[in-house]
């Protein structure tokens, strides 16, 4: 397998790792919030809102480049 063939798999599982974190991280937002520390948790969120508003643009590529030619 060429490695050009390896980097859409390589990509997509980035995006995997990086969803498990996103979901984490929030996990742990939340529970920091429960135990009163608000600001911390709002710094948190704001943070992952990065992720967010990359997802569609990562999907959109993965999707490109993992589609047949």
């Amino acid at each position: 397998m060429p490695n050009s063939d390896l980097l859409p798999s390589l990509l997509s599982k980035l995006y995997e790792n990086q969803l498990a974190l996103e979901g984490a991280i929030m996990e742990l937002s939340s529970w920091v919030e429960q135990r009163g520390s608000a600001e911390v948790s709002e710094n948190i969120r704001g943070a992952l809102n990065t992720i967010d508003e990359n997802e569609a643009f990562i999907k959109l590529t993965l999707a490109v480049l993992m589609s047949p030619q």
